[in-house]
């Protein structure tokens, strides 16, 4: 838990700091999301070990109120920080807009992800909260209701092709989220109460009036950018976790469960903790009640990894040639590995092939 919250809050601190002073204090957060943790992952080449099975980690919701709370306060800050009065300078309004971009991209977004899965109706209300400020409120019901249950098959909108961009991903997934969490909870309420998107709806509506009370048009333009930077890398990370994986159609013509097979993971330590074991992703698929600190790396064997941390192959999937040219020996590698020891269902589909279903 210390690494955690070293990990997520030394670059919250920061940003508090750039806010009023600017100068130094926005170099060092531009440095610590953009280039600190990735040489830390480098140079430091460890991985850290699994929690003891059933372990207890009475902290770890406390961490995700102070993270959550303070995505709440950080963001109307940075938006009147870039678009507002603050006597910043171009440079440091720009350069604070891009690491407080990717702490709500890489942290609030882990965050939330963390809180909606939770039991308690005050944290999962935060969680829905930090969501709808990026304007990303559906991802609340579409996550829980869609995802898990479709992940790594084509009736999952937030799994991608093999071959397919994330630009041409992005608006596939986010439109294609947005109407079956929005199918998924209309049946599920059946008419019962205030519907959730209309809730995520008010939110992010009441979001976008606070940047306008801070900084007219350009706070609530400035808000809007940050929410779409914010959860673009939500949608990158998706992307590429399930990037090109799709469960086998068994004889009975239903999808296998899913398993350690349909995520990639990413063993790094240092992205690991700010990013709240987000890369130990197949875990989380599995037991998706495990609190953070508790997820399990699988076997090399058992499931397919990244060649790279998390970050930086979300760096790699915006430029296509590069990631595909990468990703396509991964997945023939990790293919003919599951053929070959028989985990591959004798009636599953080539991704060829299920591409063109």
């Amino acid at each position: 838990m210390p690494l955690f919250a070293l990990a997520t809050l030394t670059p919250l601190l920061l940003l508090c700091l750039a806010v009023p002073f600017g100068g130094l204090w926005v170099l060092l957060a531009v440095l610590y999301m953009g280039v600190f943790t990735a040489l830390l992952d480098q140079l430091i080449p460890m991985v850290l070990p699994d929690a003891v099975e059933g372990a207890e980690f009475p902290a770890a919701d406390a961490l995700l109120l102070v993270l959550g709370l303070g995505h709440l306060i950080a963001f109307p800050l940075v938006v009147w920080a870039v678009a507002g009065p603050s006597g910043l300078m171009v440079w440091e309004r720009v350069l604070l807009a891009l690491a407080a971009g990717q702490w709500f991209g890489q942290v609030s977004n882990p965050c939330a992800h963390e809180l909606i899965h939770k039991g308690n109706r005050a944290l999962y209300a935060l969680g829905v909260v930090v969501y709808a400020t990026m304007l990303f409120g559906h991802h609340a019901s579409a996550h829980r209701l869609v995802h898990h249950r479709a992940a790594a098959s084509l009736d999952d909108p937030n799994t991608a092709r093999r071959g397919e961009t994330f630009y041409q991903f992005w608006p596939r997934a986010w439109a294609g989220s947005y109407r079956a969490g929005l199918r998924a909870e209309t049946l599920r309420r059946r008419g019962k109460g205030l519907h959730p998107y209309a809730v995520y709806t008010l939110i992010s509506a009441a979001s976008l009036a606070v940047g306008f009370a801070l900084a007219g048009l350009a706070g609530a333009a400035v808000w809007l950018a940050l929410a779409v930077y914010g959860h673009s890398q939500l949608l990158l990370a998706d992307y590429v976790q399930h990037y090109g994986l799709l469960r086998a159609t068994l004889h009975n013509g239903k999808l296998e469960p899913v398993n350690a097979r349909h995520s990639w993971n990413a063993p790094q330590w240092f992205s690991s903790a700010l990013m709240l074991n987000a890369p130990r992703h197949s875990d989380h698929h599995a037991h998706p009640s495990r609190p953070y600190p508790a997820l399990r790396l699988p076997a090399a064997g058992d499931a397919p990894f990244l060649p790279y941390p998390l970050p930086l192959c979300c760096s790699m999937a915006l430029a296509p040639r590069l990631w595909q040219r990468v990703m396509a020996k991964r997945l023939d590698k990790w293919q003919a590995h599951i053929a070959v020891t028989g985990n591959l269902a004798p009636d599953a589909p080539s991704l060829a092939q299920a591409k063109q279903r």
